[in-house]
């Protein structure tokens, strides 16, 4: 049947590093079975909103969603619940650097493995768009730029940092609890510690949009065949997330970007009361009993 080109996202990859923030976009759904089972028609929703699947498109993207979600749910919440399991002994033992960095591949991989996993239907998706969607696909990533400035580029130095602190403190609230302000304080400073550049991540983000649109133009174009396609999004993928490794003007920022988010997190670690350990263990136990119901569901 006709497919066509699905978005690759990038990842700003150095958020991640913590197991503690695995499948964050779910986190802020206070069921993740009920984010999770309404997991394919949010897919559906986020794909449409960046190319405006046509009628033809519409009935096979649902479809091929349906699948991706019944092989996810047969085959990935059960290693899910052990790593899970393991940032539970992580955080009643205090993680190392090492557990990190650990933690933040094994995030990375699964993530990638979900991608070329899906890398025969992305390539029918990427060969059905036509140009009119491909120019909304490009729409998209302008207002995603723009709305990326206004909320991490407004104000001076100062204000930039704040924001991001702020950020952090959400997630880190969402699994600790409430901090007080002593803790607040130091979390604060190890916050403002890690190295600010945000236009260079804005930069980052236009230059795989600026891929991610010149390989669907490129299939478009030249009419390549699926498994031609197939072939440059799984290049497009890998790129995406071995850019930080990678050596290049940028690399050593990048250390340091996870170096400092690497300690930011033991920061916290290290300022958690018991209660607040806890709290999050008892979250992430939360998660393990979803997932287990979640892997026992037929659908």
């Amino acid at each position: 049947m006709s497919k066509s080109n699905m978005p690759i996202p990038g990842r700003r990859t150095l958020h991640g590093l913590f197991l503690i923030a695995l499948l964050a976009l779910l986190s802020a759904c206070s069921s993740l079975r009920l984010a999770y089972n309404h997991g394919d028609t949010l897919l559906y929703w986020w794909i449409d909103g960046y190319v405006d699947l046509n009628t033809d498109q519409k009935g096979w993207v649902k479809k091929d969603i349906d699948e991706l979600f019944r092989w996810h749910r047969k085959t990935q919440l059960h290693d899910y619940m052990q790593i899970l399991q393991t940032a539970q002994r992580q955080l009643a033992a205090g993680p190392t650097q090492a557990d990190l960095e650990s933690d933040y591949d094994e995030i990375k991989n699964r993530t990638q493995l979900l991608l070329f996993k899906a890398l025969p239907e992305l390539a029918d998706l990427a060969r059905s768009l036509q140009p009119d969607q491909i120019a909304a696909l490009e729409r998209k990533f302008a207002a995603n730029n723009a709305e990326f400035r206004k909320k991490n580029m407004k104000g001076d130095r100062e204000a930039q940092q704040k924001f991001r602190y702020q950020k952090s403190m959400e997630q880190f609230e969402l699994w600790f609890g409430n901090f007080t302000s002593e803790q607040e304080a130091q979390i604060r400073k190890a916050s403002d510690a890690r190295p600010l550049d945000n236009e260079l991540w804005l930069d980052e983000r236009q230059r795989r949009q600026k891929a991610i649109l010149s390989a669907v133009r490129k299939v478009q174009q030249e009419k390549l065949g699926k498994d031609a396609t197939m072939a440059l999004l799984h290049t497009l993928i890998k790129d995406a997330f071995d850019r930080m490794e990678q050596p290049s003007e940028r690399k050593a920022f990048f250390d340091q970007a996870e170096e400092g988010n690497i300690q930011l997190i033991l920061t916290v670690i290290r300022l958690a009361t018991p209660a607040q350990k806890a709290h999050a263990t008892k979250r992430m136990q939360g998660w393990i009993d979803d997932f287990k119901q979640l892997a026992a569901e037929q659908r």
